[in-house]
């Protein structure tokens, strides 16, 4: 269930921060971050990607109220869900990295598939 991770930040903080990574996510394709905010933000780009999987004004208005970029959510709709059409689910993958060398936090690369 996405959002039942606190990520040590308030409300708004966690939800602007999760927001801008998987806008950044689907605009690239990769991120590196840690693997506690990687686990969150995959929940919520598979979310988006279900739900541009159908393309209606709802679906539109919805991954628009979410995606802050109107080029990005453009793109989740035209490439990125037809892509995974027959898929149902496990669009993206986290890759361990090992430890960061400044606080020691676990690291990972979270892609799409």
């Amino acid at each position: 269930m996405p959002g039942t991770r606190k990520l040590g930040r308030d409300t708004a903080h966690r939800t602007a921060m999760l927001r801008a990574m998987v806008t950044f996510l689907l605009e690239n394709g990769k991120i590196e971050t840690t693997v506690t905010r990687a686990k969150e933000v995959r929940s919520l780009t598979e979310k988006m990607i279900t739900i541009a999987k159908e393309n209606t004004v709802y679906n539109q208005r919805l991954v628009n109220g979410f995606v802050t970029k109107e080029a990005v959510a453009h793109k989740l709709f035209t490439e990125i869900a037809p892509k995974y059409a027959e898929r149902n689910g496990g669009y993206t993958r986290i890759t361990k990295l090992g430890p960061r060398r400044g606080d020691a936090a676990e690291m990972a690369i979270i892609e799409l598939l």
